[in-house]
Formats: structure tokens, C-alpha cells, sequence
């Protein structure tokens, strides 16, 4: 009877560790299957919050299959006390272990509110934007600028422990430009006691948090800006017209305040090159603007005769080679134009109606294309 009641009890051991083994294997193909969203959700997680917490809001969201093995999937990985606040986009069919490998990765939050203060040429405006998770694009829901009245919409995301803050510089601001701006933004503070040389500032977007210092936020420019010229001019061509980075910089800032076309810049910078291997003058606006408005605002008007003639260290119309400064700070791709130019024959370019420019190799060649832009510009005159 023993031998019949311990063969008894061996053998349901085994089904038991069996079936043990068969709920464990369909956990772990659970844990590791796709989810059932049928749609990208934007998934908050308070700050003092578990993994209990989240579990059930994602079974409510419809994005797990089971709260219970979520939770051990934590525990098991090892990440159960690695949860991070913010908020997270969990993508359409995402996993559990997918799901938890969001949640604790850290970083900034991938969804929700962001604030992006943007630093123009022309002006700066704050813009708060959600992201819509089914479709990832943004939503702006307030626009302002930085000596408009705050909108109540920021004041609620200010508040918000998860809103992202960016600050995007745009191409071709100028370094007063840039630190009159953040001294205007609200939620950076301190200040810089002097204005950083021009040119010496990336343009890009930079994620900050409330409470940054405005030093702090100048010093990542200079950095970023420093390690692009220097990449750049590691794979410069060779026989270029200048003899240091520095040179290149200013370069750059006058091919990326002659054009706003991307692909336009490598024949800009041509041109400009051209001209100074030849012994010709660079003969271009905006280093003249930038002589009479020091980088410090927008002239806001057309360049006068007296203007054009008058002798200072910026005016390409009177001086020979560039002028002693950039004239703005020049994105990445303008100083690798700078220092890889197109190879043409061009000396002279003219705006032609699109956006874009005329290029020209002669001046018979482009005086016609001055010729067809005076048309265009009479003609947009009649239509107004």
C-alpha cells in the first residue's frame, strides 16, 4: 500500500511540476508576445508611483494582457524598483517586456507636453505642443512671445513634472540675438556677463530643465559649435582660400546668411571662393547689415546707396577678402560647405522667383538673371 501510495504521489509531482513548467513557459510567451494595443498610447507615470499602479492603468488602456505577469516580469528582470516618472509612449503591439523596459530605461520623457522656446532670426516664441500617440505628430496648443501675457495652457504644463523643455536655436541668429533671447526665457535664469564671440554658438535643440542656468545652457553652444568646426576642418578640401577654422567660420556665416535653400549652399560657398582665389571682392549684403547692426537685431529695411559705399570693416563692397568676424552663427551644414565646396566656375548668383538663386560663371551671364529678377519683382509689385 506505501509503495502504491508514494507511486501515487511521485507521479502527481510530476504532472505538477509539468504543469508548473507549462504555466511558466506560457508566462514567460506571454511577457515576451505582442500586446493587444491596436494603437500608440502616451502612458503617464506620477512620480512616486509602482509597478502595481502601472500595471493597472495599462489593463485599463487595453495595452496588457495581465497586470500579474507584468508585475513578475519586473521582478524577474531585476527592474521592479528601476520604475522612472514621466511620460512614455508604448507603441502599437508593444509587450509587456517592451512596456518595462520603457518605463525604467530613464531619460526624458518620449511623449506628452513639450515647451520649445524657439530663438528665431526675426523674433523668439515660446510653442507648447502635445504629442498625439496614434499619429506621433504634434499638436500645437499655445503659441506666445516671450513679452506677450502667458497663456494659461503653459502655466498648466509649467507645473507639470513630465513637460519637456526645449530651446532650438534657428541658423544664422546672431550670438546677441541668441543671449537676448534666453535672458528673456522664463524659465532659464542667471545670466552671462558678456555676449560669446559670434559664430561661436551651435545652432541646434538643446533639452533643458526649469531652473537651468543661462551660462550653463552657452557653455553646450560653444562646446557643440567647437566640435563641429573642428570635425570639419579635419576633412576640408584642400586649396582652400583661408588658412585657419577660424577663417572657415566666417565663411560659413556668410554662405548661411546668403541662403535659406539647403542644397544651394555648397555652389554659395563656390562662388565666395571663387571670388577670393581670383582677387575679387565678395560683394555680399549681408556682412554690410551686419556692419551697421553689430548682429544686434534686424535692419528691418533695404541697404542704402551710402550704405554700400561706405568704408567699415564689414562692407565686402569696399574691403578686399572677409570681414574680420562672422557674421552669425552658421549651422553644421553651411561650415562643411565652407570648408567642401561644389567645384564650378560660378562668380555671381541673383535671386530667381522659387526661394533659390540664378548661379552665373560671367557677368553678361548675370546681368540676364538680374535682368529676369527685376521682372519678377515688378510683377509680384502689380499683383499686391
Amino acid at each position: 500500500m506505501w509503495r502504491n501510495i508514494a507511486s501515487n504521489a511521485l507521479t502527481l509531482f510530476i504532472v505538477l511540476l509539468v504543469v508548473i513548467g507549462g504555466v511558466i513557459g506560457w508566462g514567460k510567451r506571454e511577457y515576451s508576445a505582442q500586446g493587444p494595443l491596436t494603437e500608440a498610447i502616451c502612458l503617464k507615470v506620477e512620480s512616486g508611483s509602482n509597478f502595481s499602479r502601472v500595471s493597472d492603468k495599462l489593463e485599463a488602456e487595453g495595452a496588457i494582457t495581465s497586470p500579474a505577469i507584468f508585475r513578475m516580469g519586473a521582478d524577474y528582470s531585476g527592474k521592479s524598483t528601476q520604475l522612472k516618472a514621466g511620460s512614455f509612449l508604448v507603441e502599437e503591439g508593444a509587450s509587456m517586456e517592451e512596456i518595462i523596459d520603457v518605463v525604467t530605461r530613464g531619460g526624458a520623457s518620449t511623449c506628452g507636453t513639450e515647451v520649445v522656446y524657439r530663438v528665431g532670426v526675426n523674433a523668439s516664441e515660446y510653442q507648447v505642443r502635445e504629442l498625439d500617440p496614434a499619429t506621433q505628430d504634434f499638436r500645437t496648443v499655445a503659441e506666445f512671445a516671450p513679452d506677450e501675457e502667458i497663456p494659461a495652457a503653459y502655466t498648466r504644463v509649467r507645473a507639470e513634472a513630465d513637460t519637456r523643455f526645449r530651446v532650438a536655436i534657428a541658423e544664422g541668429a546672431t550670438s546677441w540675438q541668441i543671449v537676448d533671447a534666453l535672458r528673456k526665457a522664463e524659465f532659464l535664469t542667471g545670466d552671462v556677463e558678456e555676449i560669446p564671440a559670434e559664430g561661436t554658438l551651435a545652432p541646434d535643440s538643446y533639452e533643458m530643465r526649469p531652473g537651468d542656468e543661462i551660462s550653463g545652457v552657452i557653455t553646450r553652444m560653444e562646446a557643440a559649435q567647437s566640435a563641429r568646426i573642428a570635425s570639419a576642418w579635419d576633412d576640408r578640401a584642400s586649396d582652400l582660400p583661408y588658412d585657419t577654422p577660424e577663417e572657415a567660420l566666417i565663411m560659413a556665416s556668410i554662405v548661411e546668411k546668403e541662403t535659406g535653400v539647403a542644397e544651394e549652399r555648397p555652389q554659395v560657398a563656390s562662388v565666395f571662393i571663387n571670388r577670393l582665389n581670383q582677387g575679387m571682392r565678395l560683394q555680399t549684403d549681408p556682412t554690410v547689415i551686419y556692419g551697421i547692426t553689430n548682429g544686434q537685431g534686424v535692419l528691418g529695411r533695404g541697404l542704402r546707396q551710402s550704405e554700400l559705399r561706405a568704408e567699415t570693416p564689414y562692407n565686402t563692397y569696399v574691403i578686399d577678402g572677409m570681414p574680420p568676424t562672422p557674421i552669425a552663427n552658421p549651422g553644421e551644414a553651411a561650415i562643411r560647405a565652407a570648408l567642401n565646396p561644389a567645384s564650378t566656375d560660378y562668380l555671381f548668383f541673383v535671386a530667381d522667383g522659387t526661394g533659390g538663386h540664378a548661379f552665373a560663371e560671367t557677368l553678361e551671364e548675370h546681368n540676364r538673371n538680374v535682368a529676369r529678377w527685376r521682372e519678377i519683382e515688378a510683377e509680384r509689385a502689380e499683383n499686391q
